[in-house]
């Protein structure tokens, strides 16, 4: 991966929408060669896939909460399915601490965030925080971070990368 690789990744996670001719402009190539370069960062799974951004207030859930639970490991085989069964979990990470499992969720209200932590004690007990605010939106890898020793550019071609 170089750098005209990193300034395409950071133009994606932008905005995954822009034309191929926007970001050709961008990254000085033509449209077939960022295309090509796009092909390959997606067979490498450097690029996992597009996703659009909603806003969850919008459609009615006005609820966000992470819940912190401590799952028994010999549980792991009737939570995984049970949990990726539901639709209001945005995101549920095995983390270390004093709970193994993070699990960011979404709901309408808090009666249906409670009836479902419920159905969560089942597998273990739960501390659970709602979301007030949230000042840094979801983001992005900072691609310019990554350090590749495969990077063949010279510094002279760097004017198009911040």
């Amino acid at each position: 991966m170089d750098k005209i690789d990193k300034r395409i990744l950071n133009l994606l996670q932008e905005n995954a929408r822009y034309p191929l001719k926007y970001l050709a402009s961008k990254v000085f190539l033509s449209s077939p060669a960022v295309s090509a370069r796009i092909e390959r960062l997606e067979r490498n799974g450097i690029i996992s896939g597009y996703h659009a951004s909603i806003d969850p207030i919008s459609l009615g859930f006005h609820i966000t909460a992470f819940i912190h639970m401590a799952l028994d490991p010999k549980q792991k085989p009737e939570f995984y399915p049970f949990i990726d069964a539901c639709p209001n979990v945005l995101e549920c990470d095995c983390v270390t601490g004093a709970y193994s499992m993070l699990i960011k969720v979404c709901f309408p209200s808090t009666l249906e965030l409670d009836s479902f932590i419920g159905k969560l004690q089942k597998f273990g007990n739960t501390e659970t925080q709602i979301v007030f605010s949230t000042p840094v939106l979801p983001r992005g890898v900072d691609i310019n971070a990554v350090d590749n020793t495969d990077d063949n550019d010279s510094d002279d071609n760097d004017d198009f990368i911040d």
